[in-house]
Order: C-alpha cells, then sequence, then structure tokens
C-alpha cells in the first residue's frame, strides 16, 4: 500500500480517536476538578485503545504475520503511547498551565504534535512488516537512527 494512502487511513482513525479523547476530556475534567493532567491521561488511554484497534483493522490490516495482539498491542503502548501520553501531558502542562490555554484546545494541539512521530514509529515498528527470521522486537533499519540516538 502507497504511504501516502495509508497516512490518510491513519489521519481518518486518529480524527475519530481525537473526538474521542477530547469527548473523554470534557467528562473526565468534569469528575477531577482541577485535576486536568490526570483527565488527559485517561482520555488519551481509552484514545490509544481504540486507535489501536482501529489502526490493526484498518490502517495495517494489510500487514497480518506471526505477531501475537498483545505482542503489536505492547509495541503500540510502548511507542504509540509513550509518545502521545509523554508529548501530551508535558505540552498540557505548559500550555495551560504556563500559557493559560484552554484545556480542550491545549490538548489538540498536542495531538496534532505527536501524530507524525506516531505515524512513524507505527509504520516502520508496531505494524512493520516482519520476515519470519526477524527477532519480534527488532527495529527495522528505517529507524536505526532513533534506535541510535536513544542508545546514547
Amino acid at each position: 500500500m502507497n504511504t501516502f494512502f495509508r497516512w490518510g487511513k491513519f489521519n481518518l482513525v486518529g480524527a475519530i480517536g481525537v473526538v474521542l479523547q477530547l469527548s473523554a476530556l470534557t467528562l473526565f475534567n468534569r469528575w477531577t476538578a482541577g485535576h486536568y493532567l490526570i483527565a488527559s491521561a485517561a482520555a488519551i488511554e481509552l484514545s490509544l485503545l481504540h486507535n489501536f484497534v482501529a489502526h490493526l483493522h484498518f490502517t495495517w490490516r494489510d500487514r497480518r504475520n506471526r505477531s501475537t495482539r498483545f505482542a503489536q498491542l505492547v509495541r503500540f503502548h510502548l511507542s504509540n503511547g509513550l509518545v502521545s501520553m509523554v508529548g501530551n501531558l508535558a505540552l498540557m502542562q505548559i500550555l495551560v498551565h504556563e500559557a493559560h490555554v484552554p484545556v480542550l484546545i491545549s490538548n489538540g494541539i498536542a495531538i496534532l504534535c505527536c501524530s507524525m512521530v506516531n505515524f512513524c514509529v507505527g509504520d516502520n515498528w508496531v505494524f512493520a512488516v516482519r520476515s519470519d527470521n526477524r527477532a519480534d522486537t527488532h527495529l527495522p533499519d528505517q529507524c536505526a537512527a532513533w534506535k541510535g540516538s536513544l542508545d546514547q
């Protein structure tokens, strides 16, 4: 499948995830008044689970392999989840606490900032095409630069 077409599918799933995340954030923020970071983390996790299932069955459904769904879910959380959670919460702290930007606008900005990294990691690691002789946790060549920078 063409990368541009897959990027479109990724963004469609992401748009639905954004609506889910912002809706959940609105609800969770009411329940935990004043604790927007806790509400944000819960909304992000709900969106992550939705996005994983949708990406598995829609965005990267042509990449079925011997990896278990659990292994893919772990990779998804270690990559997209970590990028989304850390990036989102850090940006939320800066935008809401320091810049006084409203919570939902801050969250939307944070989501956009994390999406490009999430696509690359999803395409090259979480849902990457794997041959039978490659270890399940091996990073593909496209991410070698990232791995090198993380090791330093």
